[in-house]
């Protein structure tokens, strides 16, 4: 209806590894995790896509997985790369390769697509991964399907610097009440896994507490939010 705040909580990089889809599954279960982003290359895909099929209030999209890069010694390096980012057919190729494991493991289309380290925002991944999410009718992460993307809940920098504070459940809770009317998605990466090899790791530990604190749900209730997943139906 006019006038709602609606708000989907995507958890990216389920698969990434067991300890990531115990964080993802534990901030559904027990806190505001609506949606999640299948990373389909990664070793524990299978029983991430296990757990999707056997629970479908759990909307799952495609997190398409390009390569990763860290900021190091001043500069972004590649941690590792799938194909090369400057070439579309390569990443034409890639998707669809992405695409039908994706199928292959869920038995159906992604409700939602979005890339890993937020790879689409640039071109010519933008307009490739667009035309493949206008071709299934799905929305891709701030650029289709009128929803807006909110990244702020994020414990890292612009430079990869520590931002703790950007975790935390008082910054979700600022977060909330800024909600705007329409449709919003918040980006987020739980995760229970002390050995992950990535700079990106007790954070995810920290959003996994910060998710799963009541005040955060009582909170979405007191604001009238709306608390929605991709796909139909959609309301929770």
């Amino acid at each position: 209806m006019a006038g709602d705040r609606c708000l989907i909580v995507n958890a990216d990089d389920f698969g990434l590894s067991e300890g990531t889809n115990r964080g993802i599954i534990k901030s559904h279960e027990r806190g505001i995790v609506t949606s999640t982003s299948l990373m389909v290359r990664q070793p524990a895909v299978v029983s991430a896509a296990t757990y999707a099929k056997a629970n479908p209030a759990l909307a799952i999209g495609l997190h398409i997985d390009l390569g990763e890069w860290e900021w190091r010694d001043g500069a972004w390096q590649q941690v590792w790369q799938v194909v090369a980012t400057e070439d579309a057919e390569a990443i034409a190729a890639e998707i669809e390769r992405q695409l039908d494991h994706f199928h292959s493991l869920i038995g159906r289309a992604p409700t939602h697509l979005d890339s890993h380290q937020h790879l689409h925002q640039h071109e010519p991944v933008r307009s490739v991964a667009l035309a493949v999410a206008e071709r299934l009718g799905i929305p891709l992460r701030g650029v289709s399907g009128g929803i807006v993307f909110c990244g702020s809940f994020y414990g890292h920098g612009a430079k990869g610097a520590p931002f703790p504070e950007g975790i935390t459940a008082g910054n979700l809770l600022s977060l909330l009440r800024q909600l705007p009317v329409g449709t919003t998605e918040l980006s987020c990466h739980p995760g229970l896994d002390d050995n992950l090899a990535s700079c990106y790791r007790l954070e995810r530990l920290a959003e996994v507490q910060a998710l799963c604190t009541k005040d955060i749900l009582a909170a979405i209730n007191s604001e009238g939010i709306k608390l929605i997943r991709f796909g139909s139906p959609r309301t929770i």
